[in-house]
């Protein structure tokens, strides 16, 4: 009987210890830093995801009012990547530049809609950098914002509602009370 009950005891707390968080495996703790991992801001936004999801399609041929992986225009590109997180966008750079909050360019975050001329539209990854179908003869790629024409015809950028908020949303995980993980025989 009194090997039973170790048994039994010695199973709840196991299962006491795997509901116990994860701790740092040095002993004294120092430079151990506690708690969560620094992450740059917006990695886990809609935002970012929507970056993450276009650099997809890099290599992909321009193709005037394109709007599928087969070839994009600019409006057509970012109007597909916003489509695939549920956004619906026109199929019209001027008509995106209505859609959202004017950001100045020092406060840009990655998923922000950027436009030169307003003829012309992509999608800021950050670092000074932004996604986007060119033109004619090109394919979807990254360039920088503060170079070549882009650099004197930069227009403005737009934050799409929402584009800030965390993606997925967070749910809180579900935990089994320890009784749940073993059954013990009276």
């Amino acid at each position: 009987m009194g090997t039973l009950r170790a048994v039994k005891r010695l199973a709840l707390i196991l299962a006491a210890a795997c509901l116990l968080p994860a701790t740092p495996a040095l002993a004294a703790g120092a430079g151990v830093r506690h708690g969560r991992p620094h992450r740059p801001h917006g990695l886990h936004t809609l935002g970012a995801a929507a970056v993450r999801f276009a650099e997809r399609f890099r290599g992909t041929p321009y193709v005037w009012a394109g709007t599928t992986p087969a070839g994009f225009d600019c409006s057509g590109f970012t109007r597909f990547v916003y489509a695939h997180f549920g956004r619906s966008l026109p199929h019209s750079s001027y008509a995106q530049w209505t859609l959202g909050r004017h950001v100045p360019r020092s406060q840009l975050r990655p998923g922000d809609l950027v436009f030169f001329t307003l003829g012309h539209v992509g999608i800021w990854i950050g670092h000074g950098r932004f996604i986007h179908a060119p033109h004619t003869g090109t394919v979807v790629s990254i360039s920088r914002i503060a170079s070549g024409w882009y650099a004197g015809s930069y227009s403005g950028a737009v934050r799409l509602a929402g584009a800030s908020a965390r993606w997925p949303a967070r749910t809180a995980p579900r935990r089994r009370p320890a009784t749940d993980l073993l059954s013990f025989a009276p």
